[in-house]
């Protein structure tokens, strides 16, 4: 199969936890700038899918234990909520590595890592859907109960990792 390599920002230092959605992002170029923004998009990519899948189980797991009549709304509208934030702005991004190589033929090699406080980005997500104008007040309820019962778990944890 041939020799393992080992890329920056392996190893659970730069692996999601209970607290925190992380992600790393790798992009080649000739140029240094598109090889940073290749690797910045994928890193970005990476964490919306992460909270995106996150908040599809949550949402879920909450409508089959609510049994709302109007369920699906909700999951689409909740689902189109999430996508919207984490399109336009992922709140709190914080980079916690970057790393650039450059070979012998000239081509960039660079690693972003971007992590992402849950409980920031879920009070983010709630403000986001009092705000929002398409949402009826029982879908807004719904959202923010998915969002609180997040919240509540990640203050259970306290100080630790």
């Amino acid at each position: 199969m041939g020799e393992k390599v080992k890329e920056p920002f392996s190893g659970n230092k730069y692996e999601s936890t209970a607290r925190y959605f992380r992600a790393k992002g790798k992009g080649d170029s000739s140029d240094e700038n598109i090889a940073k923004q290749k690797a910045d998009l994928n890193a970005k990519k990476e964490l919306a899918q992460q909270v995106e899948t996150r908040m599809k189980v949550v949402t879920d797991q909450y409508l089959h234990e609510n049994e709302t009549t109007s369920g699906s709304e909700i999951n689409d509208k909740f689902q189109s909520l999430i996508r919207e934030v984490t399109n336009t702005t992922i709140a709190d991004l914080r980079k916690i590595g970057e790393e650039k190589y450059l070979n012998s033929e000239g081509k960039y090699t660079v690693f972003i890592a971007y992590e992402i406080h849950k409980r920031d980005m879920y009070r983010f997500m709630k403000r986001q859907a009092k705000l929002d104008a398409k949402l009826n007040e029982a879908e807004r309820k719904a959202i923010e109960e998915i969002i609180d019962e997040e919240l509540k778990k990640i203050e259970e944890l306290g100080e630790g990792e």
